[in-house]
């Protein structure tokens, strides 16, 4: 594993080779970072890709073509190592290939590309996946940033609060408990509200899911300080947020193409709720944009 960086006179942002997983992004004039640096305590992640599904499957598997194929929670991505494909001052991108492990248990073709694009205070974060086969390709994919939340130090989790770019209404997509799966229950989060504080009972039923989001942009704020962190992701269907537990010192947002599965027996991986269908050498894209300040 290696890490690489994005530098200007502004922030400096590194990234894993591991994952192509985004490790940091700190402002230089106060040395102060964003992103939760993985404390094997709480989570011992930063912000992973999730590919080729979002989520967990039933029983972590799936069906294809006659096939059963087993799958753990949010893909594989996450934990392979990409390759460092192009790198120039304000860009970096990733790369990972199919290959006779991944068409063990997840039989495409694919081509995986993520773009790390740095301007100013703005990191962009761009997705290309490639069906690099003649057929149908079946996939999902999302991002999982963690975000340090105190940002600072005389600071607390429920002081802070995300706020959305236009009133919303919203309720959760429950998940059932121990299995991380969609179990056909909603509960009220939002009454045409832009504004929702943190707190962490919020979690105590695993991650906030959300479908239909009119907004385009949500804003990490704290009225105790100017710091903030605002994530742009037009076009994703789904939004997770998520804290591990009572006390976790982070928040992550996570903009996905894909969620969960139902409960119940393994289905065809063309049934699951958010899977993307790409034709042949075919390219889907996607992305979202974090800013700091």
């Amino acid at each position: 594993m290696s890490i690489a960086y994005l530098e200007n006179d502004l922030v400096r942002v590194g990234v894993k080779s591991h994952g192509a997983e985004l490790c940091s992004f700190l402002k230089k004039s106060e040395n102060l970072e964003y992103l939760w640096q993985a404390d094997g305590q709480f989570w011992n992640r930063h912000a992973p890709v999730l590919f080729p599904i979002v989520g967990r499957l039933p029983l972590d598997q799936y069906l294809h073509q006659g096939q059963t194929y087993s799958l753990p929670q949010h893909g594989f991505a996450r934990d392979q190592e990409f390759a460092l494909v192009s790198q120039n001052a304000d860009q970096l991108v990733y790369e990972l290939r199919f290959s006779e492990a991944s068409l063990q248990v997840y039989p495409f073709h694919f081509r995986l590309r993520i773009i790390y694009t740095l301007q100013d205070q703005t990191l962009e974060v761009k997705y290309q996946v490639q069906n690099m086969g003649e057929g149908e390709m079946l996939f999902s994919i999302g991002a999982h940033p963690a975000f340090n939340c105190p940002l600072t130090p005389n600071t607390a989790f429920e002081d802070y609060y995300l706020e959305f770019s236009q009133p919303e209404t919203l309720a959760r997509y429950l998940l059932e408990d121990g299995t991380g799966l969609q179990n056909g229950q909603t509960e009220p989060v939002l009454d045409n509200m832009a504004i929702m504080p943190l707190r962490y009972n919020h979690y105590e039923k695993d991650a906030l899911v959300f479908k239909n989001v009119r907004s385009e942009k949500i804003t990490l704020k704290c009225d105790q300080h100017p710091h903030f962190v605002q994530m742009q992701f037009e076009g994703f269907p789904f939004l997770g947020i998520w804290t591990k537990r009572a006390g976790a010192p982070f928040l992550c947002l996570e903009p996905w193409h894909g969620i969960a599965g139902t409960s119940g027996p393994p289905i065809e991986l063309s049934q699951k709720e958010g899977i993307i269908s790409l034709l042949g050498h075919q390219t889907f894209e996607a992305s979202y944009t974090l800013t700091i300040g």
